[in-house]
């Protein structure tokens, strides 16, 4: 079985690449602009592809993190949507 890339690491590439950089992502996670760069180089050496390309003014996804991006995206939708699901069936519950 192909091992996980670490979770914060997939947080922060969704959440850059759904602003398109690394600042808005700063905020919306309450990190610094540099740990997200860290998780997004993290994530980068885990699966041995660069997802964004770093330059002056900012960084853009490659094709692969455009493709990465998709799938993460509609992955942490899942996870979202099942929490959402087994919350309000607790809640008939109670």
């Amino acid at each position: 079985m192909t091992r996980l890339p670490p979770l914060n690491a997939l947080k922060a590439f969704e959440v850059a690449a759904r602003h398109e950089g690394f600042v808005g992502a700063s905020e919306e996670l309450h990190v610094s602009r540099g740990a997200i760069s860290r998780h997004v180089k993290l994530l980068e050496d885990h699966l041995g592809v660069q997802l964004f390309v770093r330059q002056a003014q900012g960084v853009r996804l490659t094709p692969a993190g455009t493709e990465f991006q998709r799938a993460v995206s509609d992955a942490f939708g899942m996870i979202g949507r099942a929490a959402e699901k087994v919350s309000s069936d607790a809640n008939e519950l109670r």
